[in-house]
């Protein structure tokens, strides 16, 4: 199992990508710690799926757009499991507008969450993974924020954001042996892709040269690859997985 005895944090870890990659993560070796913003009952299933290949898993309630809170949480997790190794910042909202039409608060709240709650977490890891000497950070992007999407400006600017953080992050710990890189997903079957109309679905698979939406488990390969020695010399990097849709 290539993660056997490491730990993982995984934030928006309930469903969707989170699930798949912590479910990817504990079926190759690895304790991991669920983040979840609301749905106790999900998070604990996960974290009982998780056990059934034999590893410990634990759920914690935290706002990741919450600084101190991140920060008792990562202490939390220290302790219960003994350190960390693997940092996933998966967790991520959606308050889709155009420009004209977006309020302040849902151009604040998603970049609250979705940029300012990974470097919340990459904060308060950071010098533990420099004490350690080894670490993976994996941030997860969106094509979004590489091409932009009408009626995402606050969506767009936190992805493209979350790859400046990563290649900086990069670069500040590359010396200690610790490697940040960034997953660019595309349309990817979820909650959130679920909702949209079959016309939408239709135009999206349009689009996409494998004329197919893609799974959270392609999302979670990806990272346990990231996440694994064979990804050691890699870092600064984004891996789009999107069938194309970005060439």
């Amino acid at each position: 199992m290539v993660l056997e005895g490491k730990t993982a944090i995984v934030t928006g870890g309930s469903r969707g990508i989170g699930r798949a990659i912590a479910l990817a993560f504990a079926q190759n070796g690895a304790n991991v710690a669920i983040l979840y913003a609301g749905n106790e009952e999900a998070a604990k299933e996960v974290c009982s799926q998780a056990m059934a290949f034999g590893v410990k898993a634990e759920s914690y309630r935290c706002d990741v757009s919450d600084f101190a809170k991140t920060g008792e949480v990562v202490k939390e997790v220290i302790e219960a499991f003994g350190g960390v190794d693997i940092l996933v910042n998966n967790a991520g909202i959606v308050r889709d507008s155009l420009v004209l039409s977006m309020k302040e608060e849902d151009f604040d709240a998603v970049i609250s969450t979705n940029l300012k709650g990974a470097f919340n977490l990459i904060k308060h890891t950071y010098s533990h993974f420099m004490r350690k000497r080894s670490g993976r950070i994996i941030n997860i992007s969106s094509v979004s924020g590489l091409m932009g999407n009408a009626g995402q400006a606050n969506y767009s600017a936190a992805k493209a954001g979350i790859v400046g953080l990563t290649k900086t992050v990069a670069k500040e710990l590359a010396a200690r042996g610790v490697t940040c890189n960034a997953i660019a997903p595309g349309f990817i079957e979820t909650d959130m892709t679920g909702a949209l109309s079959d016309k939408v679905k239709d135009a999206a698979n349009g689009m996409i040269p494998m004329k197919k939406m893609g799974s959270p488990e392609d999302i979670a390969q990806t990272a346990l690859f990231l996440a694994s020695e064979g990804a050691r010399y890699i870092t600064g990097e984004v891996i789009k997985v999107d069938g194309g849709l970005y060439i």
